[in-house]
């Protein structure tokens, strides 16, 4: 089973929210996934970033690949952990 760490979209219409999730890449990108690992509101000014470092770190010593834009977050919220791609 390859897992991912990635976005999921939980806002409203017009309205984005995403959660940061430990996901089978084969699911649905709203769909079933294994664990919450975060979240990311792009709308607040800075944008809200709230990461659990243990379950990402957790995930990734597990062979996570996280995607691009999960790195991206990471690297914001966590700089000193290094992550696979990116």
């Amino acid at each position: 089973m390859a897992v991912k760490i990635r976005l999921t979209r939980v806002g409203s219409k017009k309205n984005p929210i995403y959660r940061v999730v430990v996901a089978d890449s084969r699911s649905p990108r709203d769909g079933r996934f294994i664990e919450i690992v975060g979240r990311y509101n792009p709308q607040t000014d800075p944008s809200t970033i709230d990461l659990d470092e243990g379950k990402i770190k957790d995930w990734i010593s597990k062979g996570a690949q996280p995607t691009e834009p999960v790195s991206r977050l990471i690297k914001a919220a966590i700089p000193d952990l290094k992550v696979g791609n990116g």
